[in-house]
């Protein structure tokens, strides 16, 4: 692992030492943190490949609000001052858990956008910087791969399905198992609503579901802020049974596909499989909206919630989640960890309004 490490930093020092002798033949770049505007950088980063909802720069103001953390946001210029590359980068640091720098924290996706000579003076910087400041571990979240001589990690896949032109179609495709798990709830009277006024019944599943996990919840002012910083493209969903929420989901439309984020359905209702109808609507809606691609979020390989993404016929993409650690095996805070193994079987037996309450406290320095 430490030579490896001492390849990378060879690796990056050169380059970052070639960078500087290219002028008169070549476009030096500089990195800086962005003063810029929104439309500059979300305009860059929409026409770049690999990018995601979550490389807008609005993300910077939510986590700034919500959580306090320091979000160093990166921008790679030529010698014109035109952007060639951007990084959201966000600082998280607990005495407990430890400093990371991580692209993007609590979502799915992140890491540099750019030519590749902006992406390879964004991923140099990020390095000195997590090198500097004796950082446990820099994770930058790339959807596709780039050219970097740090590892990349694909513990974390996601599944994609192709939408088709009518719900109907899509349906038709659909195995006879899977259309009657999506007629069952239907059957029990559920019913599925989508608006603002949804985030509230969301969050009392959201949370309940995590604390049944063993997880600390978000909080639900970071749910509220997304509504507030994206109400165009971010979605919220539950599905009702007598008028009670049972299963809820919240997700983001970019480009032309919609990223379902954090799902949850009660336990008492998995007779009724709610969240099968959940994600029917979801994907009825975003048919209607002229999307063409359905992605299920992340999960582990091999897992329950991996195979659940599976049952609908999509493919599955590999994660390229690329770390530059201070020690071998570093990764960010999970369940799986020795040290923390203990903790999920506590979470579970606190009432719901506890874990509620302490959650958020907890899962702010958990990236």
């Amino acid at each position: 692992m430490q030579l490896r490490r001492n390849r990378i930093l060879h690796a990056i020092s050169r380059a970052r030492s070639h960078a500087t002798r290219q002028v008169g033949c070549c476009v030096t770049i500089t990195v800086a943190r962005y003063e810029g505007n929104e439309s500059e950088w979300d305009g860059f980063a929409r026409e770049q490949s690999g990018y995601t909802h979550f490389h807008r720069l609005r993300w910077r103001t939510l986590i700034d609000k919500v959580f306090g953390h320091d979000c160093i946001y990166l921008a790679a210029r030529d010698v014109e001052g035109n952007l060639v590359g951007v990084l959201p980068l966000v600082r998280v640091r607990s005495v407990v858990f430890g400093h990371y720098l991580v692209s993007m924290p609590f979502l799915n996706y992140g890491g540099p956008l750019g030519t590749q000579e902006g992406i390879r003076a964004l991923v140099n910087e990020a390095v000195a910087l997590a090198q500097s400041e004796k950082v446990k571990l820099l994770e930058l979240r790339n959807r596709t791969a780039i050219e970097t001589p740090l590892g990349a990690s694909h513990r974390k896949v996601t599944v994609v399905l192709d939408l088709p032109s009518t719900a109907e179609e899509l349906f038709n495709r659909f195995d006879p198992k899977l259309r009657s798990q999506i007629r069952r709830p239907l059957k029990a009277g559920a019913s599925v609503r989508f608006g603002r006024d949804q985030i509230a019944p969301f969050f009392r599943v959201f949370s309940q579901h995590m604390r049944d996990l063993g997880t600390p919840s978000q909080p639900l002012a970071f749910f509220q802020e997304i509504a507030r910083q994206f109400p165009d493209d971010s979605w919220f969903a539950c599905a009702y049974i007598d008028g009670s929420p049972v299963a809820a989901g919240c997700g983001f439309c970019f480009g032309d596909e919609f990223e379902m984020s954090w799902a949850a359905s009660l336990r008492a209702f998995n007779r009724e499989s709610p969240n099968m109808l959940l994600y029917w609507a979801c994907m009825q809606r975003a048919i209607g909206e002229g999307l063409t691609c359905f992605n299920f979020g992340r999960c582990t390989p091999g897992t329950g919630a991996h195979r659940f993404k599976l049952q609908w016929g999509g493919r599955e993409e590999p994660l390229w989640w690329y770390g530059f650690a201070a020690s071998v095996g570093a990764t960010t805070p999970s369940p799986d960890d020795r040290a923390f193994r203990w903790g999920p079987g506590i979470w579970r037996h606190l009432p719901t309004s506890i874990a509620t309450k302490v959650g958020p406290s907890i899962v702010r320095f958990i990236p």
